[in-house]
């Protein structure tokens, strides 16, 4: 295990070079595709799968649920693994009993304690006790504990709509009835229905338009060897975000972009794919029509836009990994950088950055959008760094790759 310092300062980069960037598998592609390969009716080998805490933690909790799962080492990529995992097929999970039921640790990672809870109900027998971090037990669930009990569950948890919680049933369920679940909360909710939908027996209706990440999941379902085969993982493209964002730092930006990632997703399922189409910003820019986590990126670099960015629907933001919105708001004011928050807006105006501490409130996705920032602000220091082993455990390394030196 790597041994991370309490404080990291980003050295500014002396020159924007030339420089294609690989980096580690998309974790939502990962952690949907070992959902996928647990329920398939024969073995199934995932290749280009991020190792993260994320994915760790789904995969552990796989194991300890009886998934055959073996992990090797992806010689093409440090933070890749090559998955090898045996389906179920028609077979069932035997979980725990009401009073001692098997114990799965989530740590923060929505997708994991979302997809998971939805999985035992439609692949498994007994019960189970999710848990996660603190910040785990604040995020809510309260629409997925309503949709699973609809489809005939039992969900019970300390503080109802949060974890811990205990899920399953005493015996096969059988669902009949439409299961209708909005997905305006968080599209998880939604995916991992869908992920198990026909284990389950499940008829899930989703109202309104389809979102970004429930679109990625149908065609992920679409397009996966649910009979056995071999499925390749994308690039994160979230993670590929903060790469092209620092060819903000170029002498002769946006006419000139050195900086790259190598294979980039093109296939439409992440919603960042289109990330780099947003350089430079526009003036508005939305978290729900045109980009997913990597929009921490863009407002981490709006202060140096020409204009003001006001970037819109960022409701969701205020329940993942931190509260983002607020947390975002702070440190770019430490930096010195005039923000307005309205609502579920923020509105980024063009500034001069300083140096500061940045408090990154164990979230993965502010350490790294903040340290972007630190390619051309002397004097930036990223608190708790080890937080970016959640989703980009080689993240500083690869920013180190973007030095002339290197």
């Amino acid at each position: 295990m790597k041994n991370w310092p309490e404080t990291l300062e980003i050295q500014p980069l002396a020159e924007i070079r030339q420089t294609v960037v690989t980096i580690p598998g998309s974790k939502s592609i990962t952690n949907r595709a070992l959902i996928l390969s647990a329920l398939a009716n024969g073995p199934v080998t995932l290749r280009g799968a991020l190792w993260s805490e994320d994915t760790q933690v789904m995969a552990d909790a796989l194991r300890k649920a009886g998934i055959e799962l073996e992990v090797e080492q992806d010689p093409r990529e440090d933070a890749n693994r090559i998955f090898h995992l045996q389906g179920i097929s028609d077979n069932h999970l035997q979980g725990g009993t009401l009073s001692h039921p098997v114990e799965i640790y989530v740590g923060n990672s929505g997708t994991s304690a979302r997809f998971l809870m939805a999985f035992f109900c439609a692949a498994a027998r007994g019960w189970y006790r999710l848990q996660g971090t603190p910040r785990m037990h604040e995020r809510p669930q309260q629409e997925l504990f309503d949709a699973l009990r609809r489809l005939g569950y039992t969900v019970t948890s300390e503080k109802e709509g949060y974890l811990p919680a205990l899920i399953g049933a005493e015996g096969a369920v059988s669902s009949r009835q439409p299961c209708s679940i909005s997905q305006q909360s968080s599209s998880q909710y939604a995916s991992a229905l869908m992920l198990s939908a026909e284990k389950g027996g499940w008829d899930i209706q989703l109202p309104g338009a389809e979102s970004p990440y429930i679109r990625m999941t149908r065609q992920i379902i679409e397009t996966f060897p649910h009979h056995g085969g071999e499925f390749q993982i994308e690039p994160d493209a979230s993670s590929g975000s903060y790469f092209y964002a620092a060819n903000v730092w170029a002498s002769r930006y946006p006419l000139e972009k050195p900086i790259s990632v190598a294979h980039w997703p093109v296939s439409g399922w992440q919603p960042d794919q289109y990330f780099p189409e947003y350089l430079p910003l526009p003036k508005t820019v939305s978290r729900e029509k045109d980009l997913g986590d990597s929009i921490l990126t863009a407002i981490a670099i709006a202060p140096l836009a020409q204009a003001p960015v006001t970037f819109t629907d960022l409701g969701r933001l205020r329940v993942q990994e931190s509260e983002r919105v607020y947390a975002m708001k702070t440190e770019l004011t430490r930096c010195g950088v005039k923000v307005e928050e309205k609502g579920d807006t923020l509105i980024v105006y063009p500034s001069r950055p300083h140096g500061a501490e940045i408090e990154t409130y164990n979230d993965h996705r502010i350490a790294m959008a903040f340290s972007v920032l630190g390619l051309g602000v002397p004097g930036m220091v990223i608190k708790n760094p080890a937080c970016v082993a959640k989703t980009f455990p080689t993240f500083f390394d690869k920013l180190n790759e973007l030095r002339s030196d290197s």
